[in-house]
C-alpha cells in the first residue's frame, strides 16, 4: 500500500533527509587514497549519532554496518572493510538516516583521486539520469514516467541499466511501496500524488547490465567486472512538483 505522508511526518522526513545529505558531505571530505571503507563507516556512524539519529542500515535484515561502500565493479550493498582506497577507484556510498522513526536515503558515487575518462562519464551520466527521473515527479505522472526517462538517458549514453534493483517508497519503513524501477513505459504504474515520498536511485554500468552476488551474500557486482555508479535522492511529491529531501540545509537552526 502506498502511504501519503502527513505534514508532521514530512517535517520529520525533511530532517532525516538533510541529515543524510550532511553525512555524505562530511564523508566526502575524508574520501582519499589510503583511507579504508571501515574508517569511513565509523566516521558516518559517529556523525549520525552526534545528531541524535540512528543508522537506517545497521542491522537492517542483518546488514552489519552504517554505510554501504561499493568499489568499482561493486554496484550496491558493499560491506565496509579494511580495503584501502586507491588512486583511480570510484566508491558508491549509500547512507540511510533514521530520525525519530522516519528515514532519509541517499547515495552518491565519488572519485578517488584522478579517475579515467570512462569512469568520469559514468559518474556524470548516472547523476544526470537521476535528475532526468526526478523531473518526471509531479502529480498526474506515473512511476513508469520516471523509469522511462532514466532508461532513455542511459541508452543515449550507452550505459547498462540494472533491472533487478529498483528505487522505492520511503517513510516509517526504509523500503515501502511503490517500487520505482530505472526503466519503464510512459503513463504506466502507480499515479504520483502529493504527499508520496519515494527514493529514485539509478544504477548504471559501463558494460552489461547483468549482475551477480558475492560470496558475502550482500555485495552485488557487475557480471563483466566493469565499473558501476549509483546516485539516489529521497523526494517528496508536491502540487508544485518534486522536492528533494536529501539536500543541503540547516537542521534545528544549526
Amino acid at each position: 500500500m502506498i502511504k501519503i505522508k502527513t505534514k508532521e511526518e514530512i517535517e520529520l522526513m525533511k530532517i532525516a533527509g538533510r541529515l543524510t545529505c550532511q553525512t555524505h558531505d562530511y564523508l566526502k571530505r575524508h574520501i582519499k587514497v589510503g583511507i579504508t571503507t571501515l574508517e569511513l563507516d565509523k566516521l558516518a556512524e559517529e556523525f549520525i549519532k552526534k545528531h541524535q539519529a540512528l543508522s537506517s542500515f545497521k542491522n537492517y535484515n542483518g546488514f552489519p554496518n552504517t554505510i554501504c561502500a561499493s568499489i568499482n565493479d561493486e554496484v550496491v550493498h558493499g560491506i565496509p572493510s579494511n580495503y584501502k582506497l586507491k588512486e583511480g577507484d570510484i566508491i558508491s556510498i549509500d547512507i540511510g538516516v533514521n530520525y525519530q522513526g522516519y528515514h532519509g536515503d541517499m547515495a552518491r558515487t565519488y572519485p578517488v583521486g584522478k579517475i579515467n575518462k570512462e569512469k568520469e562519464k559514468l559518474l556524470k551520466c548516472t547523476e544526470e539520469s537521476l535528475y532526468k527521473g526526478i523531473e518526471q515527479i509531479k502529480p498526474g505522472n506515473k512511476i513508469g514516467d520516471i523509469g522511462y526517462a532514466i532508461e532513455e538517458y542511459a541508452k543515449e549514453h550507452r550505459l547498462g541499466v540494472i533491472r533487478e534493483l529498483v528505487g522505492h517508497g520511503v517513510g516509517k519503513e526504509l523500503h515501502e511501496d511503490p517500487e520505482v524501477p530505472n526503466y519503464g513505459i510512459p503513463n504506466t504504474g502507480p499515479l504520483l500524488k502529493p504527499g508520496m515520498v519515494i527514493a529514485v536511485e539509478p544504477m548504471l554500468n559501463l558494460g552489461t547490465p547483468k549482475i551477480c552476488i558475492s560470496e558475502d551474500g550482500w555485495t552485488i557486482k557487475t557480471l563483466d567486472g566493469k565499473s558501476s555508479a549509483h546516485f539516489e535522492h529521497t523526494i517528496l511529491v508536491t502540487k508544485e512538483g518534486p522536492k528533494i529531501l536529501t539536500q543541503e540545509g540547516k537542521i534545528n537552526g544549526k
